[in-house]
């Protein structure tokens, strides 16, 4: 062959190359340099199996960016992969998803203001083994809402009933006299629910005294069961244990179409007009969040909008540096409800959380909730080794750490803090229950089984900072990590706490308490509106000792315009300034717990106030106990 025909045959190649790297270009939607894609408008109907099958190919045609042209795009589970998960504070479920973002490193999904409109049981973002993983310019909701909303429209005082209406949008039908809501691909019963206010598009006041319903009573037969034995402890709060000894109490009769009338209701009658939110019942109910990420290095959320999800806004497991900037959680097409449970979620964190610019409105849990887990000892194997229980099933499958973490034991009745610290060799994963952990040194020698375990490493320094959190039910920032933490400049609305800082070791098993905490510059309006008898900011502790638990706390600067009386709440607390506050009296809503001081410590010292303005209703500002010592308002 001459060197003329050589040099055709190379051209030819070369042409062939390009012409093939087109074509796949073509198909996957890449422009530019080949680790990039564009998705067009074409995929639009049902994006998943494109956007999966490029997702799926990485390991061998890797990707730094996902970018979409601007418009809407629809995702379908039919085509998307199936996984079977474990979701710390969720329901362990098979979902499927379209972004199966696993072991990917300094990856960039940009929606450049496109909206995903999700349908059934997916999680969006399934985000698992990465570093420096960023989300943004995208907008996140769904066809259907995993909840179902109806406005009451009478109430029957003689038969102690009450009638909704339920819309088109709501499709449902009545088995065996119970309510269920049909869904896409879901359907779920009343179960959990909670009064909505339609002109303020926010829980109801009071709302305490109206819901939750009373969904079931003892049932009439049940013999034997105390013959039952279970050789380990087990958890009453499973699903296969709390149906036990219980059946409905709520019966459903259709009154005419579309109006259902609800019998054998406990609390005071809905007044009418309002907006109930049903979502089925709790161990059922969190299946779907829009953001999940586990064992993450560099999470980054900017402008990011969350309408809706079946669970939680974003839960973040074991990972670390989760920056969400614009990050934000609204209702949509006129919904009272937003998420189902959390707008965010962080347990097992570490490095720095900080959630800034965001609002946090309408879901029907806490803007935040950042915490570690408490794990049970279950046995001990030898000098090194151990067994651990976890001891709520919706923290199942969670792996407390990794290979050298400090690990501390604790005796929560003796001290809140650990009584002795170890590190971990290995972890052996048995079921979702029970794992094996080997540490680097001998046990102590004062170790029993029901001691409690957390990870002392396996905590965020958190930022929270120019959000707006309102409108939601329960609290705003759930906060139990002992790194520095400073709250600055939100504004807080909430049916709950605006703040809670817990001790929490009897129910949900979430570690951690404040050591170095800073609230200043917020606006407190309004909060503890549903008619619990708590503080807006609370210290508290599920072991009801004298142990301090929370130290070194500064609250500053903050205004507080309140309906009601109890703005701060202590307990178990050594070192808290109050300086420099304004607390006055909204007149918003009539006052619900009218006896009740502005202030009240129990169990503390090294408490100061200075340079406080008081103009609230309250006959008494400062409640204290013995322990507190001579302690003076200022």
């Amino acid at each position: 062959m001459n060197k003329h025909s050589k040099n055709n045959t190379s051209l030819r190649l070369a042409l062939l190359f390009i012409l093939v790297t087109f074509v796949t270009s073509f198909n996957y939607g890449q422009v530019g340099a080949l680790d990039k894609v564009l998705f067009k408008l074409d995929i639009a109907k049902d994006a998943t199996p494109n956007v999966l099958a490029r997702i799926l190919k990485a390991d061998k045609l890797p990707i730094s960016e996902i970018s979409f042209e601007k418009g809407t795009y629809h995702f379908y589970p039919d085509l998307g992969l199936e996984k079977y998960v474990h979701i710390s504070n969720h329901n362990d479920v098979i979902i499927k998803t379209a972004f199966p973002i696993q072991n990917f490193k300094n990856l960039t999904i940009d929606g450049q203001g496109s909206t995903f409109i999700f349908h059934g049981r997916m999680i969006p973002f399934l985000i698992d083994n990465s570093t420096n993983i960023t989300v943004k310019n995208v907008t996140v909701d769904w066809a259907v809402p995993f909840h179902s909303e109806a406005t009451i429209v009478a109430n029957n005082k003689e038969e102690h009933t009450f009638d909704i209406k339920i819309s088109d949008e709501y499709p449902y039908e009545i088995r065996n006299q119970q309510l269920i809501f049909v869904k896409e691909y879901y359907e779920h019963d009343f179960g959990q629910a909670i009064l909505f206010d339609p002109k303020r598009k926010a829980i109801s006041f009071n709302t305490e005294a109206y819901t939750s319903l009373a969904l079931y009573k003892k049932v009439s037969v049940s013999r034997n069961l105390d013959k039952i034995n279970y050789k380990y402890p087990t958890d009453k709060l499973d699903p296969d244990k709390r149906i036990i000894s219980r059946e409905s109490n709520l019966i459903f009769k259709e009154i005419k179409p579309g109006i259902v009338r609800i019998y054998n209701h406990r609390k005071k009658l809905p007044e009418v007009g309002k907006i109930i939110v049903s979502k089925g019942e709790q161990q059922h109910n969190r299946l779907a969040p829009a953001f999940r990420v586990s064992n993450v290095i560099g999470f980054f959320a900017t402008n990011v909008n969350v309408h809706h999800a079946g669970g939680m806004g974003l839960i973040a497991e074991n990972s670390e540096n989760l920056i969400l900037d614009g990050f934000n959680v609204t209702a949509s097409n006129g919904r009272m409800v937003s998420t189902s449970a959390d707008a965010t979620h962080f347990v097992g964190c570490r490095g720095k959380v900080v959630l800034k610019n965001s609002t946090f409105s309408n879901q029907l849990d806490d803007a935040t909730n950042v915490h570690g887990t408490y794990q049970i000892v279950q046995d001990i194997k030898d000098e090194y080794t151990l067994g651990i229980r976890m001891g709520h099933f919706q923290q199942q499958g969670f792996v407390i750490g990794r290979a050298n973490d400090k690990i501390g034991f604790l005796r929560l009745s003796n001290s809140f803090f650990p009584y002795a610290e170890n590190s971990i060799k290995s972890i052996q994963k048995i079921n979702s229950r029970y794992q094996i952990i080997t540490f680097n040194k001998k046990l102590p020698e004062n170790l029993n089984v029901g001691d409690l375990i957390e990870n002392l490493d396996a905590y965020p320094e958190l930022t929270v900072e120019n959000c707006t959190i309102k409108n939601n039910r329960a609290r705003g920032l759930l906060i139990s990590t002992p790194k520095k933490t400073v709250i600055k400049n939100n504004f807080f609305s909430t049916e709950m706490e605006a703040v809670l800082i817990p001790v929490e070791s009897g129910h949900w098993y979430e570690s951690g308490s404040a050591s170095d905490l800073l609230i200043t510059g917020n606006t407190f309006q309004d909060c503890q509106h549903s008619g619990f008898n708590r503080g807006v900011i609370r210290f508290d502790t599920d072991d009801d000792n004298a142990n301090i638990a929370f130290k070194n706390v500064t609250i500053e600067n903050n205004t507080f315009n309140q309906f009601d009386n109890l703005i701060l709440q202590v307990k178990n607390t050594d070192g808290l300034l109050f300086t420099k506050n304004i607390i006055t009296n909204s007149g918003t809503f009539p006052q619900l717990h009218t006896n009740n001081p502005a202030i009240r410590i129990s169990h503390s010292k090294n408490i100061q106030f200075k340079k406080n303005i008081y103009k609230g209703k309250a006959s008494k500002i400062l409640e204290t106990d013995a322990s507190v010592g001579k302690l003076t308002f200022k």
